[in-house]
């Protein structure tokens, strides 16, 4: 089964997949690359459980908007 993150990161355009491993790399203290590896890991939590405000909300309305749960 598909990683849902990965999915939904694949969807948006490069600036905001940008924007959203930064936020979380930032919260964890490691490489935006470590956060997509942790984010696209089959064992992952849901994406937004990986954010904090601002970005987490701004996040779920991106997710609804291409039609995935927020």
């Amino acid at each position: 089964m598909a990683n849902r993150n990965a999915q939904f990161l694949s969807k948006i355009d490069s600036e905001a997949k940008a924007l959203i491993l930064e936020s979380i790399a930032a919260h964890y203290g490691i490489t935006p690359e470590e956060a997509y590896n942790e984010v696209a890991d089959v064992n992952a939590e849901h994406l937004l459980d990986y954010m904090v405000e601002p970005q987490r909300s701004a996040t779920s309305v991106l997710m609804q908007r291409h039609g995935m749960h927020g």
